[in-house]
């Protein structure tokens, strides 16, 4: 029959297999009509699950406890690598005191990551690689002609040439066709290299997509995301063509003068993380930022807000204790700093792992699998303010014990990397005088220090190098000084100060220039600024103890 022409045929009770579907157990996986859902469910099985077929395959298959067999696991033990555990596992004397999660929150929030990662693949990391496999064949294609044209060269300088020199014209094309060989090779191996990672991108979206439709909790929290791998893009191999320079004819030095044969010549350049190049869609400012969620901390002095993973935030303030939220405001647990004093600051690394600075011991510890090591020790210094770079390095800001000076120091794990304190002209970049020094990364990699004392914003590239300073924007509206307590930077590289006495954000595009005012949604003393992944800015109430968290990119 012409399926064009006929109605199509709709969903029959798998039981009667003549009635209409109404129901769907999604235990037993069955379509069911009205009266067979009775029959179903009179075996008198407690684990039937019958729900509209609209909504079939909707509910949440939870694990089976391995320790109490006839029960459900729905949560995870954070202090045990995150096992699924029952409610009688979690009264237990082995779990005593350790902080649980809900199954289900962890299941939505990793469906939300199977998204994020499904349109990461799609509109960004898959279309890259796609380029750079056109643009090797388009080059490979190229290549005759580019060599073709350097045959040709070395042929019209050989005419000129008399008979005894077309050996050595003979033995220089050889050459130059060894070389082709090489360039060719190279070529290919870095194209079979991308094609090898395109695959994988696939296959991986083609397993992601089977997670996503399934509603098997096990396979779902067990995924694990390759987008990390795959942002990290095999290094740019540039092979130039050689070159042909002739030279005068010199018969007693006919082979050497003739000509020569540059080597083939590859860089091989190292291309930044498509997380960390610049954002290609446009996202323009909300007229008026809205104000998404307020989290209270309890802290009387909050100082900075960072993330943790996707749903956690940890926050510190004026006392030993750092604290862990999700993003509903749900206190989760604490750790203490070793020496009992307030962290100047905290971060999170590119493993997920918790760093704080703490200036009494002069030190900067990470925070791991529930205990405490000492990343960095200094000396004559004390660390102030913590940035993690796109890199995974670790920007510190310090100053010296008698306050004259300060800098900022790059590591690459306890490495000291490259010290940033004085300009071209041996001034100091950043006032000494004060230990408020708040730092971010821009995504072009310029390096952001809000420097309070000075009430100034100092930005230097990578290198050190100075690029602006910001020193406010006139306002009749803002009466006090201009004292930046908190920066940030978005996906559109904008820059987002926070104005302490004025009540205030300002947002500056990389150049340095002033965009706006962040000023109409009741902040009162902003300090601790972060932006995350998806352009939601939390900003801390330094006296009030909250942490507000705002959209204001449409």
């Amino acid at each position: 029959m012409d399926p064009c022409s006929t109605a199509q045929d709709v969903h029959r009770c798998d039981l009667c297999e003549t009635a209409i579907v109404h129901s769907y157990c999604d235990f037993c996986h069955v379509n069911l009509c009205k009266p067979c859902v009775v029959d179903h469910i009179s075996d008198g099985y407690l684990k039937h699950a019958i729900v509209p077929f609209k909504e079939r395959r909707s509910t949440i298959i939870y694990p089976k406890c391995e320790t109490h067999p006839h029960k459900y696991c729905k949560f995870q033990c954070d202090d045990c690598n995150n096992i699924f555990l029952c409610s009688s596992c979690t009264a237990s004397k082995q779990h005593k005191g350790h902080n649980f999660a809900e199954v289900l929150e962890v299941y939505k929030a990793k469906k939300e990551v199977l998204k994020k990662d499904i349109k990461e693949l799609e509109s960004h990391i898959s279309p890259f690689y796609e380029n750079l496999t056109l643009e090797l064949d388009q080059t490979l294609a190229n290549l005759d002609v580019g060599y073709e044209k350097l045959t040709a060269t070395m042929s019209k300088q050989g005419e000129q040439w008399h008979r005894e020199i077309d050996i050595i014209i003979n033995k220089m094309k050889t050459e130059i066709n060894e070389i082709k060989v090489q360039h060719r090779d190279i070529l290919k191996k870095h194209l079979i290299e991308i094609k090898q990672v395109q695959s994988a991108i696939k296959q991986s979206l083609l397993a992601i997509r089977e997670i996503e439709k399934s509603t098997e909790v096990s396979s779902t929290i067990k995924y694990s995301s390759r987008i990390s791998e795959f942002i990290k893009i095999p290094p740019n191999v540039q092979v130039s063509l050689p070159t042909f320079i002739p030279k005068p004819i010199d018969r007693e030095k006919l082979y050497s003068l003739f000509g020569q044969i540059t080597p083939l010549s590859t860089v091989t350049e190292d291309n930044i993380s498509l997380l960390n190049q610049p954002n290609t869609t446009v996202r323009e400012l909300l007229d008026e930022p809205e104000i998404v969620a307020t989290i209270q901390t309890g802290y009387e002095h909050l100082c900075s807000v960072i993330f943790h993973k996707e749903d956690r935030i940890w926050t510190n303030g004026r006392t030993r204790d750092i604290k862990c939220f999700n993003i509903k405001g749900s206190f989760l647990h604490t750790i203490q700093t070793q020496s009992g004093i307030f962290p100047y600051d905290i971060a999170v690394d590119s493993d997920g792992y918790l760093l704080y600075s703490d200036w009494k011991a002069r030190s900067v510890y990470k925070y791991r699998n529930r205990h405490t090591e000492e990343l960095i020790r200094l000396q004559e210094w004390v660390p102030g303010n913590l940035c993690v770079t796109s890199t995974g390095d670790l920007l510190v800001t310090m100053f010296s014990v008698d306050y004259t000076q300060s800098k900022v120091v790059c590591y690459s794990g306890s490495s000291e990397k490259r010290t940033i304190q004085f300009d071209d002209e041996g001034k100091p970049l950043f006032s000494g005088n004060s230990n408020t020094k708040y730092i971010t990364e821009n995504r072009n990699h310029d390096i952001c220090v809000a420097d309070s004392a000075a009430c100034v914003v100092v930005v230097v590239n990578q290198d050190g190098k100075l690029r602006w300073r910001y020193s406010g924007h006139p306002s009749v509206t803002k009466n006090n000084l201009f004292e930046p307590f908190g920066i940030t930077r978005d996906s559109q590289s904008h820059i987002l100060t926070a104005d302490f006495h004025n009540h205030c954000i300002h947002i500056l595009d990389q150049n340095g220039q002033f965009l706006r005012y962040f000023d109409n949604c009741d902040l009162e003393y902003p300090s601790g600024l972060f932006v995350d992944n998806n352009d939601s800015l939390f900003v801390c109430e330094h006296y009030k103890g909250n942490v507000k968290e705002f959209q204001y990119l449409k």
